[in-house]
C-alpha cells in the first residue's frame, strides 16, 4: 500500500513539471547556469591546489644575465651554476628566444610588441634541482648569492610563484564562497517561486482533495518531490556542462616557469556528490518555502 502511495505521488510530481513544462525549463536552465558557476569556482581552486602540490616537489630557477656582458663573465656564471649541488643546466634562453617565446604566448596580442625599438627582456639560465631535500637546498639562501655574482640581474625560483598563487588561491575561495552564498539564495528563489506557481496552477484540485479529507502532507510531498527533482536534475545538467568544459581543456597541458607539464583534473568524486547533493537540499528548501507559504494562506 505505501508503495502504491508513492507511486502516487512521484507521478502527479512528474505530470505536473509535464504540465507546466516551459517554466520548469527555464528553473532548471537557471539553477543550472547559478550551479555552474559555483562548480566552475571549485574546479578552478583544485587545479590551482594540485599545480602548486606538483610545483612544491620541485625546484626550478631562471638566472636572468645582464644585457652586454662578456664571454669571461658569461663562462664564469655557467661554471658557477654546473656546480650547484643537484642542479641540472636545462638550457640558455637568449634575450632573441624569450622575445620569440613571448610572442608565442600573446598569440594574436602579439603585434603589439611591434612598436619596440629594442628587446628589453633579458637573457637567462634554466636550472631544475633534483633531490632537493637530499641536498638540503635552500633557495632563498641560493638566490642571494647568485645574484652577488658578476653579470646575474636577478633570480626568481619556483616557490615565489608558489607564494604568490597561495594568496591568490586564498582570494578564489574567499570570492567562491561569497559568489556561491548569493547564488544558494538565487537557487532557492527561482525554485520557491516555481513550486508556487505549479501550486497555483493546481488550487483547485487541492482543495478538492482538503474537501474529501486528505492531509496536509499528502497534498505537499508530491511538491516536495518536484522540489527535488527540478534540483537534482539542475545539478546533473551543470555537472555535465562542467565535464565538457573539462574535456575540452584537458587535452592541451599547461607549461609555466619551465616546470613539467600541468595537466587538468576534474572534480573529485565527494566533490561531485557535495554539487548534486547542495542541488537537492537548495530544491527540497525551496519547495517547503512555497509550500509553507501556500498552505498559511
Amino acid at each position: 500500500m505505501k508503495l502504491q502511495i508513492w507511486i502516487y505521488f512521484f507521478k502527479h510530481a512528474f505530470l505536473s513539471i509535464m504540465n507546466n513544462r516551459l517554466i520548469n525549463l527555464i528553473s532548471m536552465g537557471t539553477i543550472s547556469i547559478s550551479l555552474l558557476l559555483f562548480g566552475s569556482f571549485m574546479l578552478l581552486s583544485i587545479n590551482l591546489n594540485n599545480w602548486i602540490r606538483e610545483w612544491g616537489e620541485s625546484l626550478s630557477m631562471s638566472v636572468y644575465i645582464e644585457d652586454g656582458i662578456n664571454k669571461m663573465t658569461k663562462r664564469s656564471i655557467e661554471s658557477r651554476l654546473n656546480h650547484l649541488p643537484g642542479a641540472e643546466m636545462k638550457r640558455f634562453i637568449s634575450k632573441e628566444q624569450a622575445m620569440v617565446q613571448l610572442k608565442e604566448a600573446l598569440g594574436s596580442q602579439a603585434g603589439l610588441l611591434g612598436g619596440l625599438d629594442i628587446n628589453p627582456l633579458p637573457a637567462s639560465y634554466e636550472i631544475v634541482f633534483k633531490d632537493v631535500n637530499n641536498y638540503q637546498i635552500d633557495p632563498k639562501k641560493l638566490k642571494e648569492s647568485l645574484e652577488k655574482l658578476e653579470g646575474v640581474e636577478e633570480v626568481q625560483y619556483t616557490e615565489q610563484w608558489v607564494e604568490r598563487f597561495e594568496g591568490l588561491i586564498y582570494i578564489l575561495k574567499l570570492v567562491g564562497l561569497i559568489i556561491g552564498g548569493f547564488l544558494c539564495i538565487a537557487v532557492l528563489f527561482i525554485t520557491t517561486n516555481t513550486i508556487k506557481l505549479n501550486i497555483y496552477s493546481r488550487r483547485d484540485e487541492i482543495e478538492i482533495y482538503k474537501l474529501v479529507g486528505a492531509t496536509d502532507w499528502f497534498v505537499k510531498i508530491p511538491f516536495l518531490i518536484e522540489g527535488a527533482i527540478l534540483g537534482i536534475l539542475s545539478g546533473l545538467f551543470s555537472l555535465l556542462i562542467l565535464f565538457f568544459v573539462y574535456s575540452f581543456f584537458s587535452a592541451k597541458t599547461v607549461h609555466f616557469f619551465q616546470l613539467p607539464a600541468l595537466g587538468i583534473i576534474f572534480l573529485p568524486n565527494e566533490y561531485s556528490v557535495f554539487l548534486i547533493s547542495l542541488s537537492l537540499i537548495l530544491g527540497l528548501s525551496g519547495a517547503f518555502i512555497a509550500i509553507g507559504r501556500f498552505f498559511k494562506l
